[in-house]
């Protein structure tokens, strides 16, 4: 069989709304919903608002950065693809590789934490726990290998479940607030008082609690680079992705602020029930407890179902991101020429089936040795903030090689602002972060090296992918004169 150049081209097909939808429903899902009882217990109100807005300023430096470059080159390998141009091909591989491996992981978790949350229902226990797991996979394999407009369709909807059950509970505790629907109504004093809000006498814990939930905040906005990965797919790019990026930045910042806020005004910050809250734990999500307290029935079950959405939303968003990874990396040389190959729709067979099937090999091991699953879960925990670095290099790199070469930064579709401050900025954050991974880990005066091992594993599986291409390819980092500025793609 001979290939033809659309043997290995994948359909413009989705849509600015899609893009939109995309990027929203991959940064608010169970860190929000979730997550965000446990940071404002830990730092305060005060200190999560911080967390919060700080991590959001540096998410929008790296949009901005990433709709730069994909605007430029709009490309399904993203942010691999830029690293390999505009600063190291081994970078490329290493930012690949990690990424894919990331997702494979994550969908393989996705599907085991979704049949917990719907056994939340009694009468849908008649089914084994793995039994639900691989029909929410089927589920989202199907959604997957339809085509891209399937894809963007379902991801909207599920997008948009969770963007009106941020709005119902904004609307409920600004009632509430206000004395119109019951509950409690704790006031500007979670905020001044105790030694929990930054507004009071410090911070819960000191510096390095407010830097845990620096973590907990990048974990819920990772998924918003999904956009990078749209833009293969992206009717038209220089339009969609800069409007994408302007109203996915502001919507996302508004509701996780307002959130913060209307949770503490309503829930003490020292309150048990908003410590531990998990996906499994729905009745401890702040969202739950403002829908109680004003006196809303079945609210314990309408979060359940939220949640369930938006776990499956993140399997769905997870395999489609790994899979186009895959293609990408097959169109430029980092894996099997096969990878790149497309069906008359579009959809990239055999790096789907090639994914699917490494998906399910995790979720086996999960079931028949967790204490090797936790290791391999811990090798692929740091994949969200060295894909995030990728970004703030590869455009510090792009952008002085444009001036450098000559270029008219007013000819580009969409120009990324503050440079360089942004992505210095966002590169600086991501180091914080990324150190401070465990910070109470830093705290304890007996180091725990298993510990620290398992906090810290993905940074040495990075650099094994980055050293093995190095070693095998003797790349070099790539002249500011002689960056591939052109607009074509292999």
């Amino acid at each position: 069989m001979t290939d033809t150049p659309s043997s290995h081209q994948v359909k413009r097909h989705l849509k600015t709304r899609h893009l939109s939808m995309i990027a929203i429903g991959g940064s608010i899902g169970t860190g929000l919903f979730m997550a965000s009882g446990s940071a404002i217990h830990d730092a305060g109100p005060g200190g999560a608002l911080i967390a919060y807005a700080a991590i959001g300023l540096m998410v929008y430096f790296l949009m901005t950065s990433l709709g730069e470059m994909a605007t430029y080159l709009p490309t399904s390998g993203s942010f691999s693809t830029y690293a390999s141009r505009f600063v190291d091909p081994s970078l490329g591989f290493a930012l690949g590789w990690n990424y894919w491996f990331n997702w494979v992981i994550t969908v393989a978790a996705d599907i085991s934490i979704a049949a917990l949350v719907i056994t939340y229902w009694e009468p849908l226990r008649f089914m084994p726990a793995w039994g639900w797991s691989l029909l929410f996979f089927t589920a989202v394999f199907l959604l997957n290998i339809l085509s891209v407009r399937v894809y963007g369709e379902s991801e909207y909807w599920f997008a948009l479940i969770k963007v009106v059950t941020v709005i119902v509970f904004l609307a409920v505790g600004l009632l509430t607030i206000f004395g119109i629907l019951g509950g409690q109504y704790v006031g500007l004093t979670n905020f001044t008082v105790g030694d929990a809000p930054i507004l009071g006498h410090g911070w819960s814990g000191g510096f390095f609690t407010v830097l845990g939930v620096f973590l907990i905040a990048g974990f819920s906005f990772q998924g918003t680079e999904l956009i990078g990965i749209t833009a293969g797919e992206s009717e038209n790019p220089q339009k969609s992705i800069p409007k994408a990026i302007k109203q996915v930045f502001w919507r996302i910042l508004i509701f996780y602020i307002l959130a913060m806020v209307v949770i503490g005004l309503l829930i003490p910050y020292n309150s048990d029930a908003l410590l531990g809250a998990d996906v499994d734990q729905v009745a401890k999500s702040p969202f739950t407890l403002v829908f109680e307290r004003a006196g809303l029935a079945f609210a314990a079950a309408v979060m359940n179902t939220v949640i369930l959405t938006s776990i499956l939303s993140a399997g769905n968003s997870g395999l489609y991101a790994s899979t186009r990874m895959l293609y990408a990396m097959g169109k430029d040389g980092m894996a099997h020429r096969r990878f790149s190959r497309v069906n008359t729709q579009g959809v990239p067979v055999l790096a789907l089936l090639a994914t699917a099937v490494v998906i399910l090999a995790i979720f086996v091991l999960e079931s028949v040795d967790e204490g090797a699953y936790e290791y391999v879960v811990a090798a692929s925990g740091l994949t969200g903030f060295i894909a995030w670095l990728g970004i703030a290099i590869s455009h510090y790199r792009f952008r002085r090689a444009l001036i450098l070469q000559g270029y008219d930064l007013n000819r580009l579709a969409y120009r990324a602002k503050w440079f360089p401050v942004g992505p210095i900025l966002a590169l600086i954050l991501c180091i914080l972060v990324i150190v401070g991974q465990d910070s109470q880990l830093l705290l304890h005066g007996q180091f725990n090296w298993q510990r620290f091992c398992i906090t810290y594993m993905g940074l040495p599986v990075f650099a094994l992918f980055y050293v093995y291409h190095k070693l095998r390819y003797r790349t070099h980092k790539v002249p500011l004169s002689e960056v591939n500025l052109s607009q074509e793609l292999d």
